[in-house]
């Protein structure tokens, strides 16, 4: 991490649960900013330079799925959703909208910090690489050109996250090569944990969803059944 202090914004209307939070976050150097509900945090981010927002779902006013949304129509900064909502189509959906990762209360407030830095660390690192020497990788339609962080199919540009983007780089490095969750987990966001699963299952999705004819018989990232993923090997 640089020596800058990041801001961090804590958009939780539990008074319990953001007090715990600001404690942990400031003692590991953080300003923290907060908002008891979606509406005021919305009006935080507009007044700060907010370099990671950390957004409960059930909040009055705006709930984090509108604030989500709100964020992502000017803004790519690290977002982690911290909520009692612990389904599948839960994750899912905080995904799809534009969250970067997902923390199911009740939670470790030091592993909440842990993904707090991997986040803003590995953002900070994709931002970094813009100034770098171009690399264009090729892959069967697929075309990533790495410094200006541009994937495109048959000379069609695909909208991809940042996260997306640095699973799909991944892959596209070493067709043919299968990598487990937690090796993709550890590459895209840092450190893993037990719960993270089904986090990649999900991008892995949206990617092939973006990238694949048909996402249910993929040409490109295939499944290795009990080890991971791979992208074909495709010339």
């Amino acid at each position: 991490m640089s020596e800058k202090k990041y801001e961090i914004l804590v958009a939780e209307d539990d008074a319990d649960i953001v007090e715990l939070m600001v404690l942990y976050l400031e003692n590991s150097n953080y300003n923290v900013l907060k908002a008891s509900d979606g509406v005021e945090a919305y009006e935080v981010l507009k007044t700060n330079n907010v370099d990671l927002a950390i957004v409960d779902i059930m909040m009055p006013k705006m709930n984090g799925y509108e604030l989500i949304k709100k964020i992502r129509e000017t803004s790519n900064i690290p977002i982690i959703i911290v909520s009692a909502k612990n389904s599948d189509s839960d994750k899912i959906l905080g995904l799809d909208l534009g969250a970067d990762d997902y923390v199911v209360k009740p939670f470790n407030t030091l592993e909440l910090v842990s993904r707090v830095n991997s986040n803003l660390r590995r953002f900070y690192d994709f931002n970094d690489n813009k100034g770098r020497e171009s690399e264009i990788l090729k892959v069967g339609e697929l075309e990533l050109d790495t410094n200006n962080l541009i994937l495109k199919k048959n000379k069609n540009e695909i909208e991809l996250t940042p996260t997306e983007y640095k699973i799909v780089s991944l892959l596209m490095k070493k067709p043919g090569r299968v990598f487990t969750k937690v090796q993709i987990y550890e590459n895209v966001k840092g450190e893993y944990f037990e719960a993270d699963d089904n986090t990649i299952m999900v991008h892995i999705s949206k990617i092939r969803e973006k990238i694949e004819e048909d996402s249910h018989n993929p040409k490109y990232i295939k499944t290795v059944r009990g080890l991971g993923y791979k992208i074909e090997n495709i010339k």
